[in-house]
């Protein structure tokens, strides 16, 4: 039995509940913090999530391409540059957005974007790790319900 593998469907189901979940907390924290609407900064967590989940795939691709062409091991550090190259590359877009959406300067914009990820590093490991937890159990408990 492989529990390691994942549909197409389940992944941008995965992908869903994550960003869903994080709005859900983001976007009222956030607007407390900043003193503004939950439907503004609602519709800013919801955007920063569509461009993010974009560009993951788009970026994804590209490093994927790279490695192909290029012939890398995914080593401990070519994984922080991964990560790092993401960040900076997702920062270009969502800095200015939130900026513009939020009426401040690029320097709060940016401040905002940091904490962002401060939130999300530790966010993004229990996310995944109580979904495959629950995922592996539902997998297990589907394969005993219909034996081969």
């Amino acid at each position: 039995m492989n529990t390691l593998r994942r549909s197409w469907l389940e992944r941008v189901l995965h992908a869903a509940a994550f960003e869903m979940l994080a709005t859900l907390i983001c976007a009222p924290v956030l607007g407390w913090v900043m003193g503004m609407s939950f439907m503004r900064m609602g519709a800013l967590t919801i955007a920063i999530s569509l461009i993010a989940m974009t560009w993951n795939m788009a970026f994804n691709a590209l490093f994927d391409h790279a490695q192909h062409r290029i012939g890398f091991a995914r080593t401990p550090r070519v994984r922080v540059l991964h990560a790092l190259l993401f960040e900076v590359g997702l920062a270009a877009v969502t800095v200015p957005l939130t900026a513009w959406w939020l009426g401040i300067g690029l320097w709060p914009a940016f401040l905002l974007d940091a904490s962002l990820l401060l939130f999300f590093l530790p966010y993004s490991v229990a996310f995944n790790w109580a979904y495959d937890v629950l995922r592996e159990r539902w997998v297990l408990r589907r394969t005993v319900a219909q034996p081969d």
